[in-house]
């Protein structure tokens, strides 16, 4: 099976959706996501079978550079995230008016191509190439249908788009110099390269600054909690659930089998950011009023963890940090759609303006309960998986490294049972709270299915990324 065909069904319903008007544009953009996704399924089937599904064409002669996709366990798990995740968040904002809806949901289409090619190149140039296109989609989802006022908003979103651009620009000159090394941008040639440990740092560093932004690390974060309180839902969505994503894939699959020795060099200090974001997070998500930023904040103590799971540099810390990736995609969707199913009820995001909802949408609340014990990796959840292996990697380098990662677990178990407690519980706000309607239900019962089914047998994608995982740590081990 071609795998540009993923690519060509998401452009094309990218320009369709956008013909298609603003009345039909939601319905398109829903239809061609689940087409995507329905690809990704059948690559998996393709790979399951052993068929070659590779795609390689000539592209430009001088320098060299190949339009190269490479479709393995690896890729295949973050496409099928993007395309399961992006018709779910299409769906979820169908109760959300937007103006000019043809322009916003041709943009998420647009988006999720761009993120599908980064996680399929193999040519490090149309790699770069896709890393910076999806930054045009969401600065002008977060701009234009963002939330807040205009001016506020476009200072959040001009200071995430000037990082990003900026830390890639460091990745491009990494690239450069590698061409120059290898003779070619395929991916394969430069895990070739026998770099000196001198190379290897500045390549590293060139990197990390590009993914760091991207994750983001602490304390390269600073962009993140107000870009996602200032995003509409679909924007935080896009960029907690995939984009960032998009750099931890990155560290696993592009600087660690480049630069090696100079992660092993560095290990404990890179463990340690990821675990110093951990702490960090969850300590100022214990003070946050604003329900999105709480759980903006929330986030960036999961991906610290799983940062440090992927520089832990054993196959538990790879396979964890990947199942996890996974799991914070979901459960981090449904926690965001938790706070606009509220938003579009109270009209605010004020924690402390809400209250007693549980006795009016028990249904509701029941959903809401079981993301946020999903969240704090309750056994049983799709999280536990990922986080229990990762903290166990981080125990066979340094018994204190699981010890501090694990606080992710009990600081968030306490902020996010009390955040629950306040929104929840307590007296009842006097504007009334209508449970949930069938959209709204559906894809929350969708997300904590999967959360439920992958939490209980993880085995199908255990078995999915391991090959994948152990071909790169064989590169890095070399």
């Amino acid at each position: 099976m071609n795998v540009s065909l993923l690519l060509i069904i998401l452009l094309a319903g990218a320009l369709i959706t956008y013909l298609s008007g603003d009345k039909l544009a939601s319905k398109v953009a829903l239809v061609f996501s689940l087409g995507a996704f329905g690809v990704s399924i059948a690559l998996l089937n393709s790979l399951s079978l052993g068929e070659d599904i590779n795609f390689v064409a000539p592209w430009i002669n001088q320098p060299k550079i190949a339009f190269a996709l490479a479709a393995d366990g690896l890729s295949i798990a973050m496409l099928l995230l993007t395309t399961a995740l992006t018709p779910i968040i299409i769906f979820s904002s169908f109760g959300t008016e937007f103006k000019n809806a043809k322009s916003i949901y041709s943009l998420i289409l647009f988006m999720a191509f761009a993120m599908a090619g980064t996680f399929l190149a193999a040519d490090g140039l149309l790699y770069y190439i896709f890393w910076e296109l999806s930054l045009i989609p969401i600065y002008f989802i977060a701009l234009i249908w963002g939330n807040g006022d205009a001016e506020d908003r476009k200072d959040a979103v001009i200071k995430f788009f000037i990082y990003t651009l900026a830390g890639s620009l460091f990745m491009l000159v990494a690239f450069i110099y590698l061409y120059q090394k290898a003779g070619s941008f395929m991916i394969e040639d430069l895990y070739a390269l026998d770099l000196t440990l001198e190379e290897q740092t500045w390549i590293f560093g060139a990197f990390f600054l590009a993914y760091a932004i991207k994750i983001p690390l602490i304390p390269f974060h600073t962009w993140q909690a107000k870009v996602y309180q200032k995003a509409p839902a679909v924007g935080t969505m896009l960029l907690s659930g995939i984009m960032l994503k998009m750099g931890l894939y990155s560290v696993i699959r592009w600087q660690l089998p480049i630069a090696p020795n100079a992660a092993k060099e560095y290990m404990d200090i890179l463990i340690g950011l990821g675990i110093a974001g951990v702490i960090y997070g969850s300590i100022v998500a214990l003070r946050q009023k604003d329900l999105k930023k709480l759980l903006a904040y929330s986030s960036l103590a999961h991906v610290g963890l799983i940062a440090a799971g992927s520089y832990a540099l054993n196959l538990d810390g790879l396979r964890g940090a990947v199942l996890q990736m996974i799991a914070h995609g979901f459960v981090v969707v449904g926690l965001f759609f938790v706070a606009e199913i509220i938003y579009r009820r109270y009209e605010t995001r004020n924690i402390a303006d809400m209250g007693g909802i549980r006795k009016q949408t028990p249904k509701f609340a029941s959903l809401f309960l079981i993301l946020v014990l999903a969240s704090v990796a309750l056994p049983t959840t799709f999280n536990f998986v990922g986080e229990f292996t990762v903290l166990y990697s981080l125990s066979q380098i340094n018994i204190w490294y699981a010890v501090l990662g694990g606080t992710t677990i009990i600081l968030g178990a306490y902020y996010m049972l009390k955040m629950y407690q306040h929104v929840m519980l307590g007296e009842t706000n006097t504007k009334p709270f209508a449970e949930v309607n069938f959209n709204e239900g559906f894809a929350l019962v969708i997300i904590v299915a999967v959360l439920f089914v992958f939490g209980i047998y993880p085995k199908p994608i255990n078995d999915l990324i391991t090959p994948s995982l152990e071909h790169i740590l064989t590169v890095i081990n070399r």
